[in-house]
């Protein structure tokens, strides 16, 4: 069964900085496309970032500039960089992989799903 775990969340002030991590298990996870979903309380689930099989990256206007997201297909882990967080960036991040190589900005095109890890950020 696919597995994905995310680990690297956590309380950070306004300004710093985090690094969230994924890793897959049994999963081709070179054969994927890797995103990173955020859902703040009372607010819908949205796509931050995502990487394609190839490496290309596409971003949420909200986090361009700030968040960097990368993947290595040896470990089978996805990584999301995060500076600069703000107060509006507390959310639980989660983690999916998806077999499109486009629209990776919306939820319904991934396959699989992390259970997410907590990022708050004080003012």
């Amino acid at each position: 069964q696919v597995q994905l775990v995310e680990s690297g969340g956590g309380l950070v002030q306004a300004g710093g900085s985090l690094r969230l991590s994924c890793t897959a298990s049994d999963v081709t996870f070179r054969s994927y496309s890797v995103g990173w979903f955020r859902q703040a309380p009372a607010k819908e689930r949205e796509g931050v970032a995502a990487i394609t099989r190839r490496g290309v990256t596409f971003y949420a206007d909200s986090v361009k500039d700030r968040f960097t997201i990368s993947r290595d297909n040896d470990r089978k882990t996805g990584y999301l960089e995060m500076i600069d967080l703000e107060p509006g960036d507390t959310a639980v991040y989660y983690c999916a992989l998806s077999d499109w190589s486009s629209e990776l900005l919306l939820s319904p095109t991934y396959n699989y799903w992390g259970q997410g890890t907590q990022v708050t950020v004080s003012s």
